[in-house]
């Protein structure tokens, strides 16, 4: 399916690895500009080159961590008026609620509450008066089904979701849209455990670890970043512009609901 999208300007916030760089793929085969997003320079630089050779795309790399005000200032003067902002960034570890005192509440809460409402509210006026806009926030599945270990996490992204659903009504008559994806178990490093992040597993071990961790998904397998970041392209279609306000979990069915 042609998305629509060639030539659109995009910024996938945290997206050298794991399920943003999946998101920047699918959006670099759809034919967009990217802004990509890092901690790590060298990982970064690997990723936006392999989206450079393998699709043609103008790919733009911002280093640093997406909720510094200064980093946020780099992303929109590598890209002053993003078509796509595809919102990710890394959650709080597990951790006993217990464990959590105001500095880490108030982190987690920056990262992954306030941090995307900072970024929307940076590019909503301008996606409206140009007639076009796709907003994507990547939360979690624990917004539907609390995890304890997760609690700062869950309230976090849950705060993001309340925010914006009455956001995405005020820009829908103008062709901007604003969903967030809920994943599940998919097959990236921080479901590796103590496996280092980014180095090769030993096969047999990693078919056991993904055996056991997908029993009891419906689809009796972990998802993968690549059809994570196509469903994100899609969400940033033309095609998907009567879509908006939504939750969406991409979950190989683990998330048990009839509505």
């Amino acid at each position: 399916m042609d998305l629509g999208i060639r030539g659109r300007k995009a910024i996938v916030c945290a997206s050298s690895k794991g399920l943003g760089r999946g998101c920047a793929a699918a959006l670099a085969e759809a034919g967009c500009d990217l802004v990509v997003n890092g901690r790590n320079a060298e990982v970064l630089a690997s990723t936006a080159q392999h989206l450079r050779q393998s699709w043609g795309v103008n790919v733009a790399e911002v280093v640093g961590d997406v909720s510094r005000p200064e980093v946020q200032a780099a992303l929109f003067a590598a890209c002053p008026e993003p078509d796509i902002l595809v919102n990710n960034n890394g959650g709080p570890p597990f951790r006993d609620f217990r464990e959590l005192d105001r500095a880490k509440i108030l982190e987690g809460v920056t990262n992954n509450m306030v941090t995307p409402i900072e970024l929307v509210k940076a590019v909503l006026d301008g996606m409206a008066a140009r007639g076009f806009g796709r907003i994507v926030n990547i939360t979690s599945l624990s917004v539907y089904t609390p995890i304890p270990g997760l609690d700062l996490s869950s309230g976090a992204r849950a705060g993001l979701t309340s925010f914006l659903a009455g956001v995405a009504r005020t820009v829908a008559d103008r062709n901007v849209t604003i969903n967030n994806l809920l994943p599940g178990k998919l097959d990236t490093d921080r479901l590796r455990g103590p496996h280092e992040a980014g180095t090769p597993e030993d096969p047999a071990a990693a078919a056991a670890r993904k055996t056991r961790i997908s029993a009891d998904i419906p689809a009796k397998r972990l998802g993968t970043p690549e059809e994570f970041g196509q469903i994100c392209a899609f969400l940033c279609s033309v095609h998907a512009g009567y879509l908006t306000g939504q939750n969406i979990p991409v979950d190989g069915g683990l998330y048990v609901s009839a509505f």
